[in-house]
């Protein structure tokens, strides 16, 4: 699959990979699997959703975070010479800022999983976990990280 010809075809543009905040890589690549470090949606260096879902921010807010942060992960891959070989996505893990009582994490991280399935098709189905937290890194609404196999 041309995944490049699959984001045009969507009209998707891939923005600028993320930089590491804290002591650790974007990436690890063991065997054929690529583990994406957790991803802070931003655009234009601000983040994109800030505070608790259900408060500062609604659930379309943090679902369009969520779909950002899977746009932040293929730039990533296309970073590091990977997205081409991507073969399927295996695993997706959301965190969803959240008040006590909002109870969305799914619809926020179908952003992610939604944007997954455009692009790769059935490759793009994926096991997934979509967890409420306190708070999250630079307050930011939405945190996902991704596990891809790469042929």
């Amino acid at each position: 699959m041309d995944v490049e010809a699959r984001l045009k075809e969507l009209k998707l543009t891939l923005p600028p990979p993320p930089k590491p905040v804290a002591s650790y890589v974007p990436l690890v690549k063991s065997g054929n699997l690529v583990f994406v470090s957790g991803v802070v949606p931003h655009t234009e260096g601000r983040p994109l959703a800030v505070g608790a879902a259900g408060k500062e921010t609604t659930a379309d807010q943090a679902n369009a975070a969520a779909k950002q942060t899977a746009l932040l992960a293929l730039s990533l891959l296309h970073a590091n010479d990977l997205l081409h070989r991507i073969k399927r996505v295996v695993r997706v893990t959301g965190y969803v800022a959240s008040t006590p009582t909002f109870i969305d994490q799914p619809k926020v991280i179908n952003g992610a999983s939604d944007l997954l399935l455009q692009v790769f098709g059935d490759a793009g189905r994926h096991a997934r976990s979509a967890v409420g937290v306190a708070s999250l890194p630079l307050n930011s609404t939405v945190e996902v990280e991704f596990i891809f196999e790469v042929a």
